[in-house]
C-alpha cells in the first residue's frame, strides 16, 4: 500500500507536518509520494538561493515568495517573520529536524516528490531552484 501527500501550503510549520507524516509513512514500510503544487513547491526550493532570469508576471512572484524553504511563513502567529525565527528556535532546541533536513530524508529513503509543472509554470518557478 501506498502514501500520497499533497502539499499545497507554503506555510513553515504545514510543510514540516507533511514531511514528518511523509517520513513516518514510509520508515512504516510504506510507499510514499509527495505531490508538491501551487505555495507548496516553496518546499522543494534550493536551500541557497538560484539567481534566475525572470520577466513580468514571473518576476513578481520571484520578489513575493520566499527564496529557500527556511524563509516561509508560519500559518498562525507569524508576526511579520518573527513567528519563523522562534520556530525554528524551538524545534533546533528541542531536537526537532528542520525543513530541509526533512526533505534529504525523505530523498535519502526514496520518497518519491513531484513538483507541479503547471504550477511552476504559473508562479514562474524554473526547474533550477527546486531540489
Amino acid at each position: 500500500k501506498g502514501t500520497t501527500i499533497v502539499l499545497f501550503s507554503g506555510e513553515l510549520d504545514k510543510a514540516v507536518a507533511a514531511m514528518i507524516i511523509a517520513n513516518g509513512a514510509k520508515a512504516a514500510g510504506r510507499d510514499v509520494t509527495i505531490f508538491f503544487t501551487f505555495w507548496g513547491l516553496n518546499a522543494l526550493k534550493k536551500n541557497q538561493s538560484v539567481h534566475v532570469k525572470k520577466q513580468g508576471i514571473a518576476k513578481m512572484f520571484d520578489l513575493m515568495l520566499p527564496k529557500t524553504p527556511v524563509r516561509m511563513p508560519l500559518s498562525k502567529m507569524n508576526m511579520f517573520g518573527l513567528g519563523n525565527i522562534m520556530m525554528r528556535y524551538v524545534m533546533k532546541k528541542k531536537n526537532v529536524d528542520s525543513l530541509p533536513s526533512l526533505i534529504d530524508q525523505a530523498i535519502d529513503q526514496d520518497i518519491k516528490l513531484i513538483a507541479c509543472t503547471m504550477s511552476m509554470d504559473v508562479m514562474g518557478i524554473q526547474k533550477e531552484e527546486l531540489r
